[in-house]
């Protein structure tokens, strides 16, 4: 019986591949850290019955439509907004992404990134790097607390609520913004509902995680960052199409806030030569959030664990809604 040819578009450990090669038949991408070019993806996928994929693919209509023995999907990410759902729907392709496995691994990063904004670490770093280090004054690359300040988190799913209870570690004041209210939310870590206006006018940190849709796209603008208190430090951890980032820099040099910690980008990799890049009240980090590699291995290993049950008629675990 002929296996199921799968083709991953990055090059894997093999140690995650291997115990999956008895029942699949797997082609990877041969660089590790360079992408797969479209052309050449739409090309495997013409033969693939299944596809584990990463954010920086677009699996598109015109993709979809070439591939004509392909089953099944599986994104390496929590995200999917590289992926046309209602296009894999129309041809009863199955797509998963990985939730759940990257959860806190992401939250620690986010935090991170508070932490790295308020107390100014990288710029910290490089200055004594950079020997600049030669005489000690009382305010000396002094930031801001983080402990007792108020956190706004735009976005309460899991991630958003791992990210409260780290705050509430750090005696924080919680505010959330969501499409619905989380009494979950509330009861457990002690959060408070606020629309997103009262949020940006009260939080010290705003923390954008929500998901990229045609409502997120670009909400936050110079209209949201004029509402943001002139001391408050933005962070994004979830996708950089949610924000201008044009007007964030003017935010930023005209101090209509103090400063950005950001794990996304509108376009990735960034140009070292981008405006952002130069200011040094911005930690910028190259999309991280999950990167540690114990996550990373389960993520890689849910998406292969994924394709397998597909193909051996059970359940996927982790599918993604076709809404």
């Amino acid at each position: 019986m002929t296996k199921p040819r799968i083709y991953i578009t990055r090059r894997l450990p093999e140690d995650v591949v291997a115990p999956y090669r008895k029942d699949l038949d797997i082609e990877m991408w041969s660089e590790t850290d360079v992408p797969v070019d479209h052309t050449h993806l739409q090309k495997e996928a013409v033969t693939a019955d299944g596809l584990v994929t990463m954010l920086t693919e677009n699996v598109d209509e015109e993709l979809l439509g070439k591939a004509e023995n392909l089953k099944i999907v599986a994104n390496l990410a929590v995200g999917y907004d590289n992926i046309d759902v209602q296009a894999a729907k129309r041809r009863d392709i199955q797509v998963t992404n990985t939730p759940d496995v990257l959860t806190d691994t992401t939250a620690d990063l986010i935090f991170g990134l508070v932490l790295a904004t308020a107390r100014r670490l990288t710029e910290a770093e490089r200055y004594i790097k950079e020997g600049k280090w030669e005489n000690w004054s009382p305010l000396l690359m002094a930031g801001t607390d983080v402990h007792h300040k108020t956190m706004g988190i735009v976005g309460m799913g899991r991630i958003g609520k791992m990210i409260a209870k780290r705050a509430r570690g750090f005696d924080m004041n919680v505010l959330y913004h969501n499409r619905s209210r989380d009494e979950e939310a509330e009861d457990q870590f002690n959060a408070s509902y606020a629309t997103f206006d009262d949020l940006l006018t009260k939080a010290d940190y705003v923390v954008c995680m929500v998901p990229l849709t045609r409502e997120t796209e670009g909400m936050f603008n110079k209209n949201t960052f004029r509402k943001m208190k002139n001391t408050a430090i933005f962070i994004n951890g979830s996708r950089g199409q949610t924000v201008i980032e044009a007007d964030l820099y003017e935010a930023l040099i005209h101090e209509d806030i103090a400063g950005a910690g950001l794990d996304v980008f509108a376009e990735e990799p960034i140009s070292k030569d981008h405006p952002l890049l130069q200011l040094d009240q911005v930690v910028a980090l190259p999309h991280i959030g999950s990167a540690s590699k114990e996550t990373r291995y389960k993520m890689m290993d849910l998406c292969l664990e994924n394709i397998d049950r597909y193909f051996k008629g059970k359940s996927v675990k982790t599918p993604v809604s076709n809404r």
